[in-house]
């Protein structure tokens, strides 16, 4: 038995023997990585929490669940803020276990940000009736996915950016199509070639598969309570709605379907329903200053 087997026995022999609560307390002692914080529409907001490591506590914001996860010493909520929130005061609602509800406040700054001018075909900005009708349902559908919240936390919230690229267009962005306003660019956009293997960042569950107006070929991905990934404009798609992935696998393929001016990746990540700057996520350069927005 090499001396890893032998320290992991004798790790399962001393939690079954000290009972439920060690185990509880040795499986939440990991260190989790969180998104960089940026109080801001669009951005995450990390607050600490009240609890013992056996009573999780569960929280909300705006009505929607949020990732609990415990970290060192404390719970802590990692809220995702949507862009259309109002600056200043919001809160989140925590509920302890056997407590009454706790209200926690945090301030949410303004943040301008830029204009982009796209051009696209005509029929793609002033739909027709029915393909109006086909992109109201679509939208309902996908919302409903990115609204996923599923019991089982991810193992970090820090993500590897699916395709190596240029970032062509950032999240946030005000956008015009043939000089007509419309939503603000709710991901980050990744310059590629058609064809370029797009990875998934982080293990977990295909939700959502699909062939969208706006979109093109689409892929949603459950990482675990409210962390959902999005994947647009696919030439080809190589996983199917269930299927379980692993970090680095293989989801599909840049392509440039839906309303596009070009291949590229769309990449877009929702936190408690809330479509959130990627860039948040992504790992430290090499250097270890974080990666330019």
């Amino acid at each position: 038995m090499t001396n890893y087997l032998r320290r992991r026995v004798l790790l399962a022999l001393a939690l079954a023997l000290a009972g439920p609560a060690a185990a509880a307390s040795a499986s939440t002692s990991t260190v989790f990585a969180a998104p960089r914080a940026a109080a801001v529409p669009g951005g995450v907001v990390t607050l600490e929490l009240p609890g013992a490591p056996d009573g999780k506590p569960e929280a909300s914001f705006a009505g929607k669940r949020v990732l609990t996860v415990w970290q060192k010493d404390s719970w802590l909520a990692i809220v995702g803020v949507p862009l259309d929130t109002a600056p200043g005061t919001q809160h989140i609602e925590v509920q302890q276990p056997g407590k009454d509800p706790l209200r926690i406040e945090f301030t949410v700054a303004p943040k301008e940000y830029a204009v982009q001018q796209l051009k696209v075909a005509p029929g793609q900005v002033n739909l027709s009736p029915e393909n109006e009708a086909r992109a109201a349902r679509e939208t309902e559908k996908i919302r409903a996915a990115l609204d996923t919240f599923s019991v089982e936390a991810p193992p970090t919230l820090r993500l590897a950016q699916p395709v190596p690229g240029r970032r062509s267009s950032s999240f946030g962005l005000r956008r015009m199509f043939n000089g007509e306003a419309r939503r603000p660019h709710a991901g980050m956009d990744i310059a590629a070639p058609t064809g370029t293997p797009i990875k998934a960042p982080l293990e977990g569950r295909v939700i959502d598969v699909g062939d969208y107006f706006f979109n093109g070929n689409n892929v949603i991905v459950d990482h675990g309570q409210g962390l959902v990934t999005m994947y647009c404009h696919l030439s080809r798609v190589h996983v199917q709605t269930g299927q379980r992935l692993k970090t680095g696998e293989i989801l599909g393929e840049v392509g440039a379907t839906g309303r596009v001016t070009g291949p590229h990746l769309h990449w877009g990540v929702a936190l408690n329903g809330a479509m959130v700057d990627p860039a948040l996520f992504l790992a430290p350069s090499p250097s270890g200053k974080q990666k330019s927005e």
